[in-house]
C-alpha cells in the first residue's frame, strides 16, 4: 500500500511494522511516497550456517579495515542511498533515512562501519529488536568491505544470542555468504520465536561487538572473528 511519506515514519509505528513481518520501501530517494512490503519470499542467514570464504578468512586475518559499530550512522545510510554503477536508483528516501536515524537514536537501529585510512569505504545498517536483526541495506567502496560488515555483524549477533537474521530479499552476492530463501508464513513463524527475548535491551548488540574487541585486545580482531565464524559454519 502506497501513502504519502510524514516527515518522520514514528519509531513505534516502525517497530510494529518490523514485529508485524513488514518493512517500508520508496520507488525512488526523490519519491514523497513510501509502500509497505510483505514478501511472499523473504531472504535470511542461519547464524550457524554462515559462509565464512577461505578468501574472506583471508581479509579478515589482515585487519586491512579498521571497523567499528554506530559510529557513524546516518554517513552509512547516505552510503547506502547513493548512486552506484549497478544499482544506480535506490529506495531511500528522505522520510526513510529520518525515520531511521530517530530509530538509531532510540537503539534500535545500528550500523557497522569499514574504515580505510579514516575513510569510510562500506558498511550496513539495520533494525534491532529482541532477538531479531533485519538488515536494511549495505554498501562498498573498497573490495570486500560490505562482506566484512556482515562478518562482522554475524560474529556480533551469535555472541548476543540473536536468533534471526533477516536480509528481505535474495541475491547472489548474500546467497554467497549463506543466505538462504524461506517462505514468509516460516519467516513469521521464526520471527515471533525470537521475539521473545527481554524488554530494554536495545544495546545488547553493541554490547557484544565491543566484547569481541575487548576480547582480541591488542592482538588480532578479524583472526577472532575470523576464528569465531568457522567454529560451527
Amino acid at each position: 500500500m502506497h501513502m504519502r511519506a510524514p516527515s518522520m515514519i514514528p519509531p513505534e509505528m516502525l517497530l510494529l511494522a518490523y514485529r508485524s513481518g513488514i518493512f517500508p520501501m520508496a520507488d525512488s530517494r526523490d519519491d514523497p511516497e513510501i509502500y509497505w512490503v510483505e514478501p511472499r519470499r523473504r531472504a535470511v542467514i542461519p547464524l550457524d550456517k554462515f559462509h565464512c570464504s577461505r578468501s574472506l578468512r583471508k581479509v579478515l586475518k589482515q585487519d586491512r579495515f579498521t571497523v567499528t559499530c554506530n559510529q557513524a550512522f546516518p554517513e552509512v545510510m547516505r552510503g547506502c542511498a547513493a548512486p552506484r554503477p549497478d544499482h544506480p536508483e535506490s529506495w531511500i528516501n528522505n522520510a526513510i533515512t529520518i525515520s531511521y536515524e530517530a530509530l538509531h537514536a532510540i537503539g534500535h537501529a545500528h550500523s557497522i562501519e569499514c574504515w580505510l585510512d579514516d575513510q569510510l569505504v562500506g558498511g550496513l545498517y539495520g533494525v534491532s529488536f529482541d532477538q531479531v536483526f533485519c538488515g536494511e541495506s549495505m554498501f562498498s567502496y573498497a573490495t570486500n568491505a560490505s562482506k566484512i560488515a556482515l562478518a562482522w555483524l554475524v560474529a556480533a549477533m551469535r555472541r548476543a544470542g540473536f536468533q534471526l537474521l533477516d536480509c528481505q530479499f535474495i541475491t547472489d552476492h548474500l546467497a554467497s555468504m549463506g543466505a538462504v530463501e524461506i517462505s514468509q508464513k516460516i519467516y513469521i513463524e521464526k520471527l515471533s520465536a525470537a521475539c521473545r527475548g527481554k524488554e530494554g535491551e536495545e544495546a545488547v548488540l553493541p554490547a557484544a561487538f565491543q566484547s569481541l574487541l575487548d576480547e582480541a585486545g591488542a592482538s588480532s580482531p578479524g583472526k577472532l572473528i575470523a576464528q569465531s565464524l568457522t567454529q560451527t559454519s
